[in-house]
């Protein structure tokens, strides 16, 4: 028998109130009540099909109507239609893996599509009876990305994954390899690990301390008002810049004195990471002082996570973000995250934003950052955060498209010049992959004299003062390929916290097109 296609067979009337009833089992499961901003999404989107407004399920209306961003609105700028959609795609095939399982109608939101659809078991699954065939069922999974086009479009499912979870396996990507002549730091032909994809199921949570309202970041991450919190004071910050971020507004409220948040959770493990941001004390700050000006601690269910803490002396200045990064953190026995603030010898503690994400046992999530203003999801179905954790240099992009890779996109914008990124990682070892990529004559090719001579990219990189690479020359090493992809491993995080990677110009600039970070 011939595998049912989308539900067509029924009259209107009764196929309408099986849909609608298969909405609200979604809407009233306990996948989507822990999800309002989803689950409010999914209706929104369902509610225009039923009125046969299909036609109108735009991304820049659902901008507007749904997420609130105002009649100016831009959604080649603002990705948070994308993203919140691709969230919406994975957390319906989560719970058509466990709790709608045995629903034989199921809604879909079909890649590059906003436009719901509501198609029979068999059809929203066709290739999970082939033999053999263990399907991924997170659709963020199975998105394909062509160059040029950034919009969502149809692919092919890339990833292969046990149902059962018991392993994960993935395909190649076309990527050059990374190899390297010129440091014994970098690896030269070595396995890279298999990066962790699709983290267990559960709720991201963000919160800005101190701030009454919510924002959305440059990733288009929802970050929730204050809540959850006992004790303490609301404070604004005038300041200006605040250095390793382009969201500064995650870092001018705080909430400060002693307090504490009890934070509920399900069960599981996460991933903890707390922001903070010295705008009170510090050179340029009205409070004058500087390291020593604030000492304080933190602890998670009794458990002490820093102890005499000195914001500006672990970020290297005030209004610097200072990302600090927990795995295996977990909620206790009353099911809430218990996270104690407390200053040292009269000190007022001090925090700016929570954010608590499913984690992984023993090591934290894959960290992926591009030189660009937006987030992306790569050929290979990765996301990479837009730009963070920089301090210097200046952001560029071109139109020229790169050749040696099957994902050009990914290499349209640089961060360049002399600068450095401080990348919070817990005690471990991990890889980094470094990519660059060579434009042939989109460089500024006008030097100071006039002589009209390219400029040359001619640089070292360290992590944490340890060579990386060494007069390491851009150009000359993509003889074969545009884009170039060295690895180093076995890398150790500061005593900080921070894998700090610096590009130092030896001739002309130093340069990144993006950087990734995995756990050993």
């Amino acid at each position: 028998m011939a595998a049912a296609g989308p539900i067509s067979k029924l009259p209107a009337s009764a196929k309408c109130e099986e849909q609608r009833a298969e909405l609200n089992a979604v809407l009233q499961s306990g996948s989507f009540s822990r999800a309002p901003t989803l689950a409010h999404l999914l209706s929104y989107l369902c509610e225009k099909l039923f009125a046969g407004e299909a036609g109108q399920i735009k991304e820049y209306s659902i901008g507007v109507e749904v997420f609130h961003r105002g009649s100016s609105f831009d959604q080649d700028s603002n990705s948070i239609v994308r993203v919140e959609a691709n969230r919406l795609r994975k957390r319906l095939a989560q719970y058509y893996a466990s709790e709608g399982a045995a629903h034989t109608l199921r809604i879909v939101i079909p890649i590059g599509q906003y436009v719901p659809e509501f198609v029979s078991a068999s059809a929203a699954n066709p290739v999970a009876a082939l033999p053999g065939a263990a399907v991924e069922l997170s659709a963020a999974n199975a998105l394909r990305r062509i160059a040029k086009d950034r919009r969502w479009i149809a692919g092919t499912i890339l990833i292969l994954a046990l149902l059962g979870g018991l392993g994960y396996w993935r395909l190649a990507p076309k990527r050059p390899a990374a190899e390297s002549s010129t440091a014994a730091a970098v690896a030269k032909g070595a396995a890279t690990p298999a990066p962790l994809l699709g983290p267990p199921a559960g709720d991201e949570i963000r919160i800005l301390a101190g701030e009454s309202r919510g924002f959305v970041d440059h990733a288009g991450k929802l970050w929730s008002a204050d809540r959850w919190y006992s004790g303490g004071t609301a404070v604004k910050s005038s300041a200006w810049r605040i250095a390793r971020t382009q969201d500064p507004d995650l870092y001018r409220t705080s909430r400060q004195g002693e307090f504490r948040y009890d934070i509920p959770l399900q069960k599981g493990i996460y991933e903890l990471r707390l922001h903070f941001a010295e705008t009170v004390y510090g050179p340029g700050t009205g409070g004058g002082g500087g390291e020593g000006s604030r000492i304080m601690s933190v602890s998670v269910n009794g458990k002490t996570l820093l102890s005499h803490l000195d914001v500006v002396a672990d970020a290297g200045a005030g209004s610097a973000a200072d990302v600090k990064d927990f795995p295996d953190i977990s909620p206790g026995a009353d099911g809430q995250v218990h996270l104690s603030f407390a200053g040292v010898n009269g000190n007022q503690a001090m925090l700016s934003a929570i954010e608590i994400l499913p984690g992984v046992s023993g090591r934290m999530r894959p960290v992926r950052v591009l030189a660009r203003q937006t987030p992306y999801y790569s050929n290979d179905s990765e996301w990479w955060s837009p730009d963070d954790y920089f301090e210097g240099g200046q952001m560029a992009s071109y139109t020229q498209a790169v050749s040696g890779t099957d994902d050009p996109e990914l290499y349209e914008s640089e961060r360049w010049g002399n600068f450095s990124y401080a990348i919070p990682a817990p005690p471990g070892k991990y890889t980094i992959l470094l990519h660059f990529a060579v434009r042939h004559g989109a460089w500024n090719t006008t030097d100071s004299g006039g002589s009209g001579a390219q400029i040359a990219h001619v640089f070292n990189v360290f992590c944490n003062g340890k060579v990386l690479l060494q007069n390491f020359n851009l150009p000359k090493e993509a003889r074969q390929s545009d884009v170039v992809v060295r690895k180093a491993m076995g890398l150790e995080p500061n005593a900080q916290g921070k894998l700090l990677l610096s590009f130092v110009p030896v001739e002309g600039y130093a340069t990144v097109t993006g950087i990734e970070v995995l756990p050993q």
